[in-house]
């Protein structure tokens, strides 16, 4: 019986290339995938989804496509035994729910890899939804710059210092993002909050 699975971390955990893993045992087995990544992703080649160790394959984009039309669309001209989407944060609970129609009653296994968290430790709308929804949960883990866990995920400005404020969604990677524990995300933040209020003068902290 198919499942919805949401494989969730930090940044920098190895999303993609789990995904892109997946992907290969399946087609390695004669069985077709369909692969999406969120067209709003603009940091790699458009069509694929990327990972940093090289690995590459080509995926369909959404954005505010309906889920279930497509993957409907795409089994009626050949059979697909996997869906898996990257970078599934930037799903909405609508998409979410059609994901469970086609897991429900197509009988597609439909696998989600994404961030749980933004930069401020608030819940994206799609991971909200596969938290809620999902059939199983997998945690991928990665590990702050002093070996715990990195649980977090720390917005950096353009002048070093953390952003505690602003949109949920600032398209960026390694240059703007880094994942860390609780401990040091909460002690940046804290760090940040007394230059902003001049408390302390203003430097880039060093993460190391």
């Amino acid at each position: 019986m198919a499942q919805l699975y949401f494989y969730y971390s930090a940044m920098n955990a190895g999303k993609s290339t789990s995904l892109l893993q997946s992907s290969y045992n399946y087609n390695e087995r004669g069985m077709r995938t369909v692969i999406f990544t969120a067209e709003i992703d603009n940091r790699f080649e458009q069509g694929k989804v990327s990972s940093r160790i090289g690995l590459s394959a080509e995926a369909l984009l959404y954005s505010t496509t309906n889920m279930a039309e497509l993957i409907k669309k795409e089994n009626s001209v050949q059979k697909v035994h996997c869906v898996l989407i990257d970078e599934c944060q930037f799903l909405t609970k609508k998409q979410v729910e059609e994901l469970c129609d086609i897991v429900d009653n197509e009988d597609i296994p439909v696998l989600c890899y994404g961030l749980r968290t933004d930069f401020a430790g608030q819940l994206f709308e799609g991971s909200q939804y596969l938290l809620a929804w999902a059939d199983k949960l997998v945690e991928l883990k990665t590990v702050c710059y002093c070996g715990r866990k990195a649980s977090k995920v720390l917005r950096i400005g353009s002048d070093g210092v953390p952003v505690y404020e602003g949109l949920q969604v600032d398209i960026g990677g390694n240059e703007k993002y880094i994942s860390v524990c609780r401990k040091h995300y909460s002690e940046a933040i804290k760090q940040a909050q007394l230059m902003n209020e001049g408390v302390i003068p203003k430097q880039p902290l060093h993460f190391r």
